[in-house]
C-alpha cells in the first residue's frame, strides 16, 4: 500500500469516525445529547445541556477536576456539622449530575470515570473502552460493533495533544478505577499491572498517590508478573520519583511521579497514627498545581478523594466525614489558585453515591429531638477508621480485646451484645470484613447515622463549580468530558481519530506464508505478558507509545491498545506515516541490532 493510497483512506476513515461517534447511543460529544437515540426515550430527557453560568468572558486556560469518590450531599451536611464551619464546597453548588452506566442504573467507579473522562457510557468494570453489547439499559441502543471494547480518548489525552501539562492525584493506588480511566484503556479494572504500564507510557506530567507495587516486578517485592521495572522507565524518561511528603515538598519543577504507599494511601483519619510520612490530599494537590502551572500553555489536573467511597462502603461515618473534609481542603487549594489565576475552571462532583448515608436512622425513634451533639459527639471520639481499629484488634477477636480497642480508638463502650453482633456478622472471616462489621454495628447502636447498603447507589450527585463559564443545572456525567474539551479547545472525536486507528482498517492480517509484507500485520503473542504488534518490519509493543523500525525507536503521541475480546489493535494515526516511511515524529534512541 503506497503513501498516497494510505492518505486517501485515512481521510475517509476520519470522516466516518466523526460521523459514527456522534450517532452512538452511549456516546455524547459536547451538547449532542438533544437527539432522541432510543425510539420512545430521549437519552437525556432531564438534561439542561450543560448550560454555562453567565457573567464571565475570561478564557479558560486550566481545568481542575476534583472527585470525592462515592458520596452525596449527606456527607457534605455531616461534614459541616462536624467541623462547625461552612465548607469550601458550600459556596460552589452549581447543579446535579446523573450517574448511570451503560448496563446499570447503579454505576461502578470505572464506568463512571470513563463517562466524565471520555464522554461515553460504558459497561461497569470497563476503563475508557467502549461498552459490551451483552447487557445494555433499556433506554439505550446497543453499541455498534465498532464501538464495543474500542479505546476512547480521554480529556487528559486531548489536553496533552494541545500541549498542556497534565496531572493525576489520588489517595488510592493511581492504577485504581477513577485515575485509571483518565490514562488507560482496558476492559477489566482489576488488571492494574496493565493499567499502570499504560499510565507510565501516556507521559502524564505529574502523578501523585499510592500503588508503587504495580511499578516493580515480583522479584523486587512488587506485583508485576512481566518482569518489567516501570520505575526505571520513568527515570529513563526524565521523571523525578519521590516517595515521601518531605521529598515531594522539596520539588520545584519538572515531570514527577510520587507514590507514597505500596497499595492505597492511609485514610486521612489514620495518617497521624499509621502513616505520618504520607502527604495529605491538599498537599498533593497544591504541589501538583505548583508544578503544572509552570506550563505556559495551561494544564489539566484530576484529583480524587478516593476513600470517601471506602468509608461509605464500610458504613464508617467518622472515616467518611474526615476524608470528605480532607477533600474539601484540596478543593480550597484549587479554588485559591483559580481566584488568583482568573483563567482556571474548577469542577467537583462525586462519581456516584455509596452507602446511602442518612442523618437519622431506624434506631433513632426521637428524630425530631435530635441535637447537634447527638450527631457529632459519637464521631468526635473516633480517632481511627474502622479498618484502623480492626488493625489494632489484630488476630485477637476476643470479647475483651474488641471492647478494649473500640473504647481506646472510638471512645465508645461497646456492650456484649454489640460484640456478639460484630462477631456474628464477621463470622470468622466468612461474612463481612471485621472493619465493616464493627462500623455497621456501632453506627446502628451508638450513632444517629443511618445506612441503606454497603454498596453503591443510583441517585444523582451534586455538581460544584468555580471559575469562568462553569456549567450549571442538571447534566449527565458524559457531558462533563465534552464541556472540558470544548473549554480547553479540542474535540474528543478528533482526539479519538488521532490516537486510535484500528490496524485492520489499513493493513491485512498476516497470511502465514512465512514472510510478512509491508502491508501485513501480526500480533505476536510469544510473550503473553508483553505482546508486540508487527506491521511489515515495524514493531509496536502493546500498552506502550513506542514504534521500532530499522533499529530506531520513535515515541508516539499515544499508546498501542489491544482489545482481547475483539482481537483488534489500535495505534496512533502518526504511526501510519512512520510505518510507510514518511517523515517521523521524533527519535528517542537508536537500538543496537546484531
Amino acid at each position: 500500500m503506497d503513501t498516497k493510497e494510505t492518505n486517501v483512506l485515512l481521510t475517509l476513515f476520519i470522516g466516518l469516525l466523526l460521523l459514527g461517534n456522534v450517532g452512538s447511543a452511549v456516546a455524547v460529544e459536547g451538547n449532542s445529547n438533544t437527539e432522541d437515540y432510543s425510539g420512545n426515550y430521549t437519552y437525556f430527557n432531564d438534561s439542561v445541556n450543560c448550560k454555562s453560568c453567565p457573567g464571565s468572558e475570561a478564557k479558560i486556560k486550566n481545568v481542575i477536576v476534583l472527585v470525592p469518590d462515592g458520596c452525596s450531599q449527606s456527607v457534605q451536611t455531616l461534614a459541616r456539622w462536624y467541623s462547625g464551619n461552612p465548607l469550601m464546597l458550600d459556596e460552589m453548588v452549581a447543579g446535579t449530575v446523573s450517574t448511570y452506566s451503560a448496563d446499570s442504573v447503579i454505576t461502578d467507579s470505572s464506568s463512571a470515570a470513563t463517562a466524565f473522562a471520555t464522554g461515553y457510557k460504558t459497561t461497569n468494570g470497563f476503563v475508557s473502552v467502549g461498552p459490551s453489547n451483552a447487557s445494555v439499559l433499556s433506554l439505550l441502543e446497543s453499541p455498534s460493533e465498532e464501538l464495543q471494547y474500542s479505546p476512547l480518548a480521554t480529556v487528559i489525552e486531548g489536553a496533552k495533544l494541545e500541549g498542556k501539562a497534565t496531572g493525576l492525584v489520588a489517595t488510592s493506588r493511581v492504577s485504581h478505577a477513577t485515575p485509571a480511566a483518565f490514562a488507560s484503556h482496558i476492559d477489566n479494572r482489576d488488571n492494574e499491572n496493565e493499567i499502570m504500564e499504560q499510565m507510565v507510557y501516556e507521559g502524564i506530567g505529574v502523578v501523585f498517590g499510592g500503588g508503587y507495587r504495580h511499578l516493580i516486578p515480583e522479584a523486587e517485592g512488587g506485583k508485576r508478573t512481566d518482569g518489567e521495572n516501570l520505575t526505571e522507565v520513568l527515570l529513563d524518561r526524565g521523571y523525578q520519583y519521590v516517595d515521601s511528603r518531605d521529598e515531594m515538598e522539596n520539588l520545584s519543577s519538572g515531570k514527577t511521579w510520587g507514590l507514597f504507599a505500596s497499595s492505597h494511601m492511609a485514610p486521612d483519619i489514620d495518617r497521624g497514627e499509621l502513616a505520618p510520612e504520607e502527604p495529605s490530599l491538599a498537599e498533593m494537590t497544591g504541589k501538583a498545581v505548583e508544578l503544572l502551572s509552570q506550563d505556559k500553555d495551561g494544564f489539566f489536573l484530576m484529583v480524587e478523594g478516593s476513600q470517601v467511597d471506602w468509608a461509605n462502603h464500610a458504613n464508617d461515618p467518622a472515616y467518611a466525614v474526615t476524608d470528605f473534609l480532607a477533600f474539601d481542603e484540596a478543593v480550597k487549594v484549587a479554588v485559591e489558585f483559580a481566584e488568583k489565576d482568573g483563567h482556571t475552571l474548577v469542577l467537583a462532583f462525586p462519581d456516584h453515591n455509596t452507602g446511602g448515608m442518612t442523618i437519622g436512622s431506624d434506631s433513632d425513634s426521637n428524630y425530631t429531638s435530635t441535637t447537634v451533639e447527638d450527631v457529632i459527639d459519637p464521631l468526635k471520639g473516633m480517632k481511627l477508621s474502622s479498618a484502623g481499629v480492626a488493625t489494632k484488634i489484630g488476630a485477637d477477636v476476643s470479647f475483651e480485646n474488641i471492647k478494649a480497642q473500640i473504647k481506646a480508638w472510638w471512645g465508645i463502650d461497646a456492650t456484649d451484645n454489640d460484640v456478639t453482633e460484630i462477631l456474628e456478622i464477621y463470622n470468622d472471616g466468612e461474612g463481612l470484613s471485621l472493619d465493616y462489621a464493627i462500623s455497621e454495628v456501632i453506627s446502628r447502636n451508638h450513632t444517629v447515622i443511618g445506612w441503606t447498603t454497603h454498596g453503591h447507589c443510583g441517585e444523582d450527585v451534586p455538581l460544584w463549580a468555580y471559575g469562568p463559564d462553569y456549567p450549571a443545572g442538571h447534566i449527565d456525567n458524559t457531558e462533563i468530558a465534552g464541556y472540558i474539551a470544548k473549554e480547553l479547545g479540542f474535540g474528543l472525536n478528533e482526539t479519538n481519530s488521532c490516537l486510535f486507528v484500528e490496524v485492520g482498517e489499513f493493513f491485512s492480517r498476516d497470511n502465514g506464508d512465512g514472510k510478512r509484507d509491508e502491508n501485513e500485520y501480526l500480533l505476536d503473542m510469544t510473550n503473553t505478558s508483553n505482546p508486540v504488534l508487527r506491521i511489515g518490519d515495524a514493531e509496536l509493543p502493546v500498552s506502550k507509545n513506542i514504534l521500532i523500525k530499522d533499529g530506531v525507536s520513535y515515541e508516539l503521541e499515544g499508546i498501542v491498545v489491544y482489545a482481547p475480546v475483539t482481537g483488534k489493535v489500535y495505534i496512533p494515526f502518526e504511526a501510519l506515516s512512520l510505518i510507510n516511511g514518511t517523515k517521523p515524529n521524533r527519535i528517542l534512541r537508536t537500538i543496537e541490532t546484531e
